[in-house]
């Protein structure tokens, strides 16, 4: 049986390397799987993935939660500035009850399956103009960030003017100075060469990002039940790689980032409080549209206007 996985990240990423691990899986099953790197490449837009599945083109995708928010709305408990969880809480929270009414909501609003959630990397701010170490160094610059509402929010309370590209035309974007800023994961940020055009990096940490394992819910649910129990123990598995990956990554990462001569404002010499100030009226606005049991199974008892 022949199962397509798609992404949308070069050869290096923690993402590529989830979908091969997963590949080495579906093989122990005597599945045939097939693996796309990098859809952006053949010129397809990172979101076409969402279709690609929805045909059935492809079996099998990661994709940014962000990027689905607007279609499920209850996926914005994973945007929230200013306020995430530590990642170790995060993995908890998702591998159970706040996993599984992201699931359902998911399931609900489109023909998705989620398989896994995967680490998207802590988000942070790098720049081409200066150091940023508090809001007011933020204003003016217009910044690339997500198809997403509540980022864009989060950003221009900062000061940002937020514009968003896809993430095929990210790298001529800060190449070519259209923005002079944009956020990201650290191992996003390196392997795709933005440091060698911005040199500033501030360690912001504003969103802590997800990434869905995807597939079709009526392609999955079709499946005979041991090949769908086999896959589902495979994308376990792979979720528990690719989050260590993702981890060790960000340290890595951030060496190369000093050894390259990046200018890195660590969280300790910025001024968090001005971020968090400018965030919260997007926080607590956010936060009146979610289910409140929703945010406890996310966030346990540090509240995220605690956090904020």
């Amino acid at each position: 049986m022949l199962i397509r996985l798609s992404g949308y990240q070069g050869a290096a990423s923690v993402h590529t390397r989830g979908l091969h691990h997963l590949s080495v899986g579906l093989t122990s099953l005597g599945l045939n799987p097939e693996i796309t790197d990098n859809v952006t490449t053949t010129g397809l837009a990172a979101k076409a993935l969402f279709d690609t599945v929805e045909r059935e083109d492809a079996h099998i995708c990661y994709m940014a939660s962000g990027y689905l928010t607007a279609r499920v709305p209850a996926l914005a408990v994973l945007d929230l500035p200013m306020a995430a969880p530590d990642r170790l809480r995060a993995y908890e929270a998702l591998d159970g009850s706040a996993g599984r009414i992201l699931t359902d909501h998911i399931e609900q609003a489109t023909d998705f399956h989620v398989l896994g959630f995967w680490d998207n990397g802590v988000r942070h701010i790098s720049n081409r103009a200066r150091p940023i170490r508090s809001v007011s160094d933020c204003s003016g610059l217009v910044i690339r960030t997500l198809d997403n509402t509540l980022y864009q929010d989060a950003l221009r309370a900062f000061g940002f003017q937020p514009i968003v590209t896809d993430v095929r035309d990210l790298v001529d974007a800060v190449a070519s100075g259209k923005v002079d800023a944009q956020e990201n994961p650290i191992a996003n940020t390196l392997s795709f060469g933005l440091h060698k055009h911005h040199r500033h990096l501030s360690l912001t940490g504003h969103i802590a990002g997800v990434a869905l394992l995807l597939c079709r819910s009526a392609w999955f649910h079709a499946l005979p039940a041991e090949i769908a129990a086999g896959i589902e123990a495979a994308t376990a598995r792979s979720t528990q790689a690719q989050r260590a990956w993702a981890i060790e990554e960000d340290r890595i990462g951030l060496e190369q980032f000093r050894a390259s001569g990046v200018e890195v404002v660590e969280q300790g010499d910025l001024d968090l409080g001005s971020f968090k100030s400018a965030a919260m009226p997007v926080l607590k606005e956010a936060l009146s549209r979610l289910d409140p049991e929703l945010v406890k199974a996310y966030f346990g008892d540090m509240h995220p206007l605690v956090v904020g």
